[in-house]
């Protein structure tokens, strides 16, 4: 017997768990649930057991299975919230407020209409506020979201040429680093590592876990390393993907160099002080502030 099932609100929204009562509710089941708004319109996407999880409070019921006329009234609430948009857009205007409106949804059962937009810095919407419940005549609720929430709820295309992770399957935003482009020997150039939002890209969470473990073994640039024929030489380049890296050995007054896989070579925990490190060129006309603005959330 199934315990727990997953609800989604939104193609890619976040899942939320409720108790399926005695309705039988299944997997691709469109079901009306108790949520703290109110009633809400879903679709199962997931079964599981109730010890798969860590809930710290009590699940809320999934009332019914959708039928017929439950389906045409979520049509008609997406529809009401397109029109709803449209005149919100109108009442900023007027109210002449720095704002940019990005959309707009009603609970199924209609005690409210939520308004989702972006802005630089808060904003008294008050008066908006006002004119919308005398409008509507329902609970009116304002919410602002960030840049990786508003290129979530638009979509669009990333560097890729396919539609933007977030829009297409993501549910939920994981935290990435610059550390992680670094880790990767991506350019840290802003422009070649944002996506749309203006912040760092999420795919570069998604190898991050192998290049780490990679580069636990990887010796570091002007490391000094040594061979099984008791040859010395120093670390002059690494190559994570391939596990090579790029030695220099002295031979009398000249360099010689060799690529060597990484389980040939012993790392000696010591560094050549006479080796400098060079920097890539696209690193100096990065500005420290430019690489903060790309994290923030």
């Amino acid at each position: 017997m199934i315990d727990v099932v997953g609800v989604r609100f939104k193609k890619t929204g976040k899942i939320y768990y409720f108790n399926p009562m005695e309705t039988e509710a299944k997997t691709d089941d469109e079901v009306i649930v108790e949520t703290v708004r109110g009633l809400e319109f879903g679709k199962i996407v997931i079964e599981k057991k109730l010890d798969e999880l860590d809930l710290n409070s009590e699940l809320k019921p999934v009332i019914r299975i959708a039928t017929e006329e439950d389906q045409s009234i979520n049509i008609d609430n997406r529809n009401k919230a397109k029109q709803a948009l449209i005149i919100c857009e109108q009442k900023i205007e007027e109210h002449k407020l720095n704002m940019s409106l990005i959309n707009a949804e009603f609970t199924f059962d209609n005690s409210k209409l939520l308004f989702y937009f972006t802005a630089d810095g808060r904003i008294d919407f008050r008066d908006l506020v006002r004119d919308l419940a005398f409008i509507f005549k329902t609970r009116i609720e304002l919410r602002q979201i960030g840049v990786r929430d508003e290129a979530k709820s638009i979509g669009g295309l990333g560097c890729c040429g396919r539609e933007t992770c977030c829009s297409g399957f993501l549910s939920e935003f994981t935290p990435v680093s610059i550390k992680m482009a670094k880790d990767q020997g991506l350019s840290l150039n802003p422009t070649k590592i944002s996506g749309i939002c203006g912040r760092l890209m999420c795919c570069l969470k998604y190898e991050q876990d192998g290049y780490e473990c990679i580069l636990k073994k990887m010796p570091k640039v002007g490391e000094i390393v040594k061979l099984e024929d008791a040859r010395e030489g120093t670390v002059v380049n690494t190559y994570t993907i391939q596990e090579l890296v790029k030695v220099m050995f002295k031979v009398k007054d000249q360099m010689e160099y060799e690529f060597l896989d990484i389980a040939d070579i012993k790392r000696l925990g010591k560094f050549d002080k006479n080796y400098q490190v060079i920097r890539p060129k696209y690193e100096e006309d990065v500005k420290p502030e430019d690489l903060k603005e790309l994290v923030k959330e």
